[in-house]
């Protein structure tokens, strides 16, 4: 079993950032895929980012490709999601998310294993 606990979110105008952190619970960090995903009011549940477990290769949603950077750290079980030139269109509940398989953006949310609670991010024009 695996908890993930979201922080770093809030209020924020456009352009600027924000930097989301992902703590997770459990010594096998390192054996899980992590991702973020995010869903805006009235639309489903989008992958945004995901890394390997070594953190060595990485993926983005196209909407956030050059502007969003995800990392993570397996001696702190912790996994990231730095977010620059933010606009509007990012405002979202912010959700790590974690799978012994794998996350892409062809993955369906319910079959990945574990989720956190969500975080609001809001960006203001």
């Amino acid at each position: 079993q695996v908890q993930l606990v979201e922080s770093g979110g809030g209020l924020v105008q456009a352009g600027g950032s924000l930097r989301l952190s992902c703590a997770a619970s459990g010594r096998t960090f390192g054996s899980y895929v992590m991702g973020w995903f995010r869903q805006a009011p009235g639309k489903e549940r989008e992958f945004v980012a995901a890394v390997s477990r070594s953190g060595r290769f990485t993926s983005y949603a196209d909407s956030v490709k050059g502007r969003f950077t995800i990392s993570r750290d397996n001696a702190k079980n912790m996994a990231y999601l730095q977010m620059n030139s933010l606009k509007p269109e990012d405002t979202a509940v912010y959700y790590c998310a974690a799978d012994h398989d794998y996350i892409d953006s062809g993955r369906s949310a319910q079959l990945i294993d574990y989720w956190g609670k969500g975080i609001l991010v809001t960006v203001s024009s």
